[in-house]
């Protein structure tokens, strides 16, 4: 089955029950004998199961049967692997009950299916539901949605949906009536578990890199070359749906083929036991030369299902029908070529004659079934390939024998969408929907609109808080504050926005949500401890719970801003084997801006995430045509106050600076005691930054130096400039500045302190870090 997407479908499942009553198709050649439907609670039939050991309780089913297990395994052209899917149907077929086993496929509406998706994919669901499974189909409308598709309007699409699934009943799909077969439609299942799906999605792209990503493109048909960021998303996005849907089999293409195995290595990183069957069925190739696959885009690379008798004919007539392979390649040049392509078909097949590919694939198919061709009747194509290359069957005798092989597997859904009623009035829609959409995709502007959702005040200050870390400081506290304060006149409040989400998808703190949250809680206490009246009114947002009150615009955002941007753009110099999650939570961050609509964010340059990301932001609201006024973006200044300058990193110390978690009367002194004052040096002079910083940026009182008079007496500053000249001079002793700076941080730091402990939440908080911090030194131990 192809996609009808240019990337596997991922949309938001829900249980179809809306689809109008189907009528019997008129009477054809069936796709499978009579197939055997259990239902939810039936157990294997005595026929085909094995029989029960001695001393079995009665009753009880041991297994599959092995007509059974073949029926499945010949569905695929590829199966990872046999015995893991053995298994998998013993453990269904054993026991007091049967448990069908799970297996599912996608598919977005967009107006056209082809007979691979139809027919065949039919004939292979078929076999898996008569051998004892579950088909889940996963109705990519909400994906359609965000395509733009039929306008945007998501009440079309889904009628294109319930088209399609008409298609299927008629062309003879089982199951879709007792259980047997189920649809989920994305909109409601990925909507409607918002909560569950998307934290999903990005404990998946923590776990892999750009380059492991990359290679699962061949979903979209792209070149790993000419990636946007927003291609990146999608393989992220399918292999969640596998785990979403409890899959137990991903019943999809071979094209589909690395994604699903994607899949099954998250069940490595993320230490689940039972992985997913990958059960890869063929692709058929497209009817024109050198058509790795058929096309939407070609109307003449394949027969459709709603093609006239007619014109089956023609495009068979006309297919391409070698009986040798081609000298040279016909696929095209690399530079035009799709990604992957390779790997589209496992089968080593030089011919590549897509009319025998659909006598073996689609003809000849089903248990029992025929093919006549020359006046002879086959019923095993490696005969009907031999007579072919031989000569002893004709082109045209090949093609006219599939021609009319296919249009009586087409005739009866031809005949329900002309009688039935309710059938073709979704016919007649679909095609009036297509004609009303034929000026070609306009890109609908959607985002979170977080000040309707009474999430923020309209023309707001932005400030987003700091990446996550086990032990807070308190620099960054002092560098959000610097921020928080950089709030212009004409901003109508301020927003602290703690992005949580974006911290898992990056991996801060081993991706804990616990920890992430306990972080911000800290850093939350502490700034209110040190700044009271810079705090006040400032209202704060937390992450996860502004994308719940509207997910589906949120994610369609970030998407748009990932389609706006090539990879390497977003990728901002890292290496292909970073983890995937960093691209994401960029395309996030531009999001949330989009979302906040604020008059103005401020940002540290020290943080090169957050200067990523403005950077990002400014690009997209000058270029991609956002219709909303452009933030200003404020480079908020705030005093370093490191104790110690170090060259290299790895060089650094816990004596470097002060965490916010530090116990006032121990680390206020020693680190003080140990830090940088060189007699002179204003340059870098951590006592002169902490007491200027908590004293006169904050507005609280004068620098008030104590000594004996002997050394000059008790003398106070009321700006940076007086006391560093004091200090460069010499006129200001070292010791007598770290005297003050000592009270200073041991003050900031007792409030600090204390507005951890008066809080319960809080202090288990903090007990949250520091037991993370233990775990983290042990692991590296």
């Amino acid at each position: 089955l192809q996609r009808t997407s240019k990337f596997s479908v991922i949309e938001s499942p829900g249980v179809f029950q809306s689809t109008p009553a189907a009528v019997a198709a008129p009477a054809a050649r069936p796709l499978l004998p009579p197939a055997r439907v259990p239902s939810a609670s039936s157990t294997c039939p005595s026929e085909t199961a094995p029989p029960p050991s001695v001393g079995s309780p009665p009753g009880v089913s041991l297994g599959a049967s092995k007509r059974d297990f073949d029926a499945v395994l010949s569905v695929g052209e590829e199966c990872i692997s046999p015995d893991e899917l053995r298994s998998l149907m013993d453990a269904c077929a054993s026991g007091p009950g049967v448990r069908r086993f799970n297996c599912y496929d996608g598919f977005e509406p967009s107006g056209r299916m082809h007979i691979a998706q139809g027919v065949f994919k039919a004939m292979n669901v078929n076999k898996i539901v008569a051998s004892g499974g579950t088909f889940t189909f996963w109705v990519a409308d909400w994906f359609a949605l965000m395509n733009d598709k039929m306008g945007g309007d998501l009440d079309k699409i889904k009628v294109v949906g319930k088209y399609l699934i008409e298609v299927w009943k008629a062309a003879g799909m089982h199951g879709t009536e007792n259980g047997g077969v189920v649809f989920k439609w994305a909109s409601e299942e990925i909507c409607g578990n918002a909560d569950k799906y998307w934290p999903m999605v990005l404990d998946v792209a923590r776990r892999f890199n750009v380059t492991r990503i990359k290679k699962c493109c061949q979903i979209m048909g792209r070149l790993e070359g000419s990636l946007t960021a927003a291609q990146v998303l999608y393989p992220l996005m399918q292999c969640t749906d596998v785990f979403f849907l409890k899959a137990d089999v991903c019943q999809l293409g071979v094209d589909q083929r690395k994604v699903n195995m994607l899949a099954r290595e998250y069940c490595d990183h993320a230490r689940r036991k039972r992985k997913p069957v990958v059960l890869s069925h063929h692709m058929l190739y497209g009817l024109k030369a050198g058509q790795e696959k058929m096309s939407k885009s070609d109307p003449d690379s394949a027969v459709f299902m709603e093609d006239s008798a007619e014109d089956v004919e023609r495009k068979i007539m006309n297919a391409y029908c070698p009986t040798a392979p081609p000298q040279e390649e016909l696929c095209g040049t690399d530079a035009d070529a799709d990604a992957g392509k390779a790997s589209m078909h496992l089968t080593d097949d030089g011919l590549k004659n897509p009319c025998l590919d659909y006598v073996e694939h689609i003809v000849l198919c089903p248990p029992g079934s025929t093919f006549t061709a020359a006046g002879t009747v086959y019923d095993h194509f490696a005969q009907v390939k031999i007579d072919f290359l031989a000569g002893k069957i004709s082109e045209a005798e090949l093609k006219g024998g599939l021609v009319s092989a296919l249009n009586a597997l087409l005739e009866p859904v031809r005949r329900h969408f002309t009688q039935d009623s309710d059938a073709k009035f979704l016919l007649d829609s679909v095609h009036r929907f297509k004609k009303e959409t034929s000026g070609g995709v306009v890109r609908t502007f959607r985002r979170l609109d977080a000040v309707a959702a009474g999430l923020v005040p309209a023309k707001a200050h932005v400030v987003f808080a700091p990446r996550p870390r086990g032990n807070p400081t308190l620099q960054s506290a002092w560098d959000t504050l610097a921020q928080i304060r950089a709030a212009p006149q004409g901003a109508a409040g301020t927003v602290f926005y703690l992005a949580d989400w974006a911290a898992v998808v990056r991996n801060d703190c081993s991706a804990d949500p616990k920890v992430i949250t306990a972080y911000y809680d800290v850093l939350l206490a502490a700034m209110r401890a040190i700044a009271p009246k810079v705090m006040e009114g400032v209202h704060v947002v937390r992450q996860s719970e502004a994308i719940l009150k509207d997910p589906s615009n949120y994610w369609i955002s970030v998407i748009n801003v990932g389609r706006f941007f090539s990879l390497d753009t977003v990728q901002c110099g890292d290496k292909d084997s970073d983890c995937v999650g960093m691209v994401i939570a960029r395309l996030m961050g531009v999001a949330e801006t989009i979302a906040c609509s604020p008059h103005s964010v401020a940002f540290s340059t020290e943080d090169t995430f957050g200067t990523t990301a403005v950077r990002l932001t400014k690009q997209y609201f000058t270029q991609a045509g956002v219709p909303l006024p452009p933030p200003t973006f404020l480079e908020a200044q705030s005093a370093c106050l490191s104790l110690h300058l170090r060259v290299e990193a790895a060089h650094a110390t816990e004596n470097d600076g002060y965490c916010l978690l530090d116990d006032p009367n121990v680390h206020g002194k020693s680190k003080m005691k140990k830090a940088f004052c060189e007699p002179g040096n204003v340059k870098f002079c951590p006592p002169i930054a902490l007491s200027c910083a908590f004293r006169i940026d904050l507005g609280v009182g004068l620098i008030e130096i104590q000594r004996s008079s002997e050394n000059g007496g008790n003398v106070s500053y009321g700006s940076r400039t007086e006391i560093e000249a004091d200090f460069a001079s010499g006129a200001l002793h070292p010791g007598d500045l770290k005297a003050f700076a000592t009270g200073v941080v041991m003050d900031i730091m007792g409030r600090v302190a204390g507005a951890i402990k008066a809080d319960k939440k809080t202090a288990q908080a903090a007990k949250t870090l520091k037991a993370f911090v233990k775990k983290q030194k042990k692991s590296k131990k």
